[in-house]
């Protein structure tokens, strides 16, 4: 009597023309993602990987891949390039993982939207569109590396949102194509509203194929480092150009000491104990920038020219967001982030209240965005001194007192990320119409394992 198949064998026997990792070492490394950012997911996460990684490099080759995987109840995480920070493309049951890299192609841009494959990097589009006067609206401090999909399954927003706001941001997502989990896979077009449905929940709720975005004008953008020598000047600096409409700007953030020594490549540019600011904005409008610096006695000691950056492929953008953390990192392995949303309104006062709270166990790194409502205001990853997970529970807890949002980073579980603790209405119901075997990312949605009703 044969022994039976074991059903990742029966996969890459059934699908033996797709192409498959077989590399331990490479699956082992594909099966991770950025959330050792975390102490605590890094603890939680340790081990958990997939048994195969699978690149299709064709929408067939993903339906077929679909089909058999729903009739062997193989659990599939998709995965883009693995620069999210909270375990998303962690397998945490085993399974496939399905690597989009290969899926990348760039299908048209017109009008000032652009609609391409998941799986294609943010830089390969950005590059593709700005021939014709279009750059993204807001791309994250990865996307050099980071894809389309990834950044719709699992980002927030980046570079940009000072002007757009976050990606769901109404008009920021026109349409997605996604397939239905199942032995016999349905491909649908998803648009507007109900684009949005799939919108950061890591993969757990539909396979997307396909994203339709909205663009910006592109500029030759100016990129400055601004230092001062207060807290105060940095913030309102930061503050006032926020503000100012008639500058044309990209990204805005403030980085306050000690922050600014842990970017050890910009040494040169940053005095020690300074605070500072990194600003992009168009040419026309360093004047009035320059206005601005002078008034709240800053000093630019660092400026870049979009050629500039060209030809050195080096950029300030990649010390803001979450690249900000990741430089911190590699001088002081024991710090860790939050990820804050302030008041819209209130954002200073809260800035300045909890600096002086925390008086250095946790570090103030603000980006300057409009809300998903319009209104400027500061979301911050700030830094943290990490000592012991119930150290770190407490001090979102004293955020949360103070009367500001946490999105804790510490998480695994879609809805424990989240400020209201709670998928966005519709969401489990797309989970039921998407992935009905509940094969997708699993583990990772609370009201899905828990059988709440969508």
């Amino acid at each position: 009597m044969n022994a039976p198949v074991h059903p990742i064998e029966h996969l890459q026997v059934e699908l033996s023309d797709l192409d498959w990792v077989t590399d331990a070492g490479r699956i082992a490394r594909l099966s991770q993602d950025f959330s050792w950012f975390s102490p605590v997911l890094k603890r939680q996460l340790e081990g958990k990987q997939a048994q195969a990684v699978v690149r299709p490099r064709s929408q067939d080759e993903i339906v077929r891949l679909v089909s058999l995987c729903a009739r062997l109840r193989v659990p599939v995480t998709v995965r883009g390039s693995g620069t999210g920070n909270y375990g998303q493309a962690v397998p945490l049951q085993g399974g496939v993982v399905l690597d989009m890299s290969g899926y990348n192609a760039f299908l048209w841009a017109r009008d000032g939207v652009a609609r391409a494959q998941a799986g294609i990097r943010l830089s390969e589009l950005e590059s593709a569109i700005r021939p014709l006067g279009w750059e993204l609206r807001c791309v994250p401090s990865t996307w050099r590396s980071a894809t389309l999909g990834g950044l719709y399954g699992g980002g927030f927003g980046g570079i940009g949102s000072i002007n757009y706001g976050p990606l769901a941001a109404r008009g920021n997502v026109l349409g997605i194509k996604a397939i239905t989990f199942e032995a016999q896979p349905q491909v649908v077009e998803l648009r507007g509203s109900d684009a949005l449905q799939l919108h950061h929940m890591w993969g757990t709720n539909g396979l997307v194929l396909e994203v339709e975005v909205g663009l910006a004008p592109a500029h030759d953008w100016v990129e400055q480092l601004v230092v001062f020598d207060s807290f105060d000047a940095g913030l309102d600096f930061g503050d006032a150009v926020s503000r100012s409409t008639g500058i044309v700007k990209r990204e805005l953030c403030f980085l306050a000491a000690p922050i600014p020594d842990y970017l050890r490549q910009l040494a040169d540019h940053l005095p020690a104990g300074c605070h500072a600011c990194i600003v992009a904005v168009a040419p026309a409008s360093e004047p009035a920038l320059q206005e601005v610096v002078a008034q709240f006695g800053g000093k630019v000691t660092c400026r870049k020219t979009a050629e500039e950056v060209r030809t050195s492929n080096r950029t300030l953008l990649e010390y803001t967001w979450n690249h900000t953390t990741l430089h911190a990192l590699k001088v002081d392995m024991t710090l860790t982030y939050l990820q804050i949303a302030f008041t819209p309104g209130q954002h200073l006062e809260q800035v300045r209240r909890m600096e002086a709270f925390f008086a250095g166990e946790v570090l103030t790194h603000t980006e300057f965005i409009r809300n998903i409502d319009g209104h400027m205001v500061c979301t911050a990853l700030q830094l943290v001194r990490f000592t012991s997970e119930e150290r770190l529970r407490e001090i979102m807890r004293l955020y949360r007192e103070n009367g500001i949002r946490v999105n804790d980073p510490h998480v695994f579980i879609v809805e424990d990320g989240r400020a209201q603790g709670s998928l966005a209405p519709g969401a489990l119901a797309m989970k039921r119409r998407f992935d009905p075997l509940g094969l997708l990312n699993p583990g990772k949605v609370r009201a899905w394992m828990d059988g709440v009703p969508a």
